[in-house]
């Protein structure tokens, strides 16, 4: 597995590793940002199956991703399936608002 970023240790476009950055690092990942989207789309526990074909990626990425996100408290995984954290349900709700601002820039709309 690569290795996470870390707020404080060097990430991918900070050598200070600020906390936003490592943040963003870590959600830039390929398909992460998507798995978060489609388990807070769900609101109930989604089994690997059901979030693979919901994302519609390939197992070996999907398992690195989910590996990812559950060491770092975003995503947990119990009897019932995968599923975000408290952490990873609010990381998401602070998402929203950047969904809104990309489709008003999508739609060419002066920011």
């Amino acid at each position: 597995m690569k290795k996470l970023p870390k707020p404080g240790s060097p990430v991918r476009g900070s050598r200070t590793g600020r906390p936003v950055m490592a943040l963003l690092d870590l959600v830039g990942r390929r398909m992460a940002l998507r798995v978060m989207w489609e388990l807070w789309r769900a609101q109930t526990p989604l089994t690997f199956r059901a979030l693979q074909s919901a994302a519609d990626t390939n197992p070996a990425l999907l398992n690195t991703r989910l590996r990812e996100l559950r060491v770092t408290g975003l995503v947990l995984h119990d009897e019932g399936g995968y599923a975000l954290t408290q952490h990873g349900r609010e990381l998401a709700a602070l998402l929203i608002p950047l969904t809104v601002w990309a489709e008003r820039w999508a739609d060419g709309e002066k920011l």
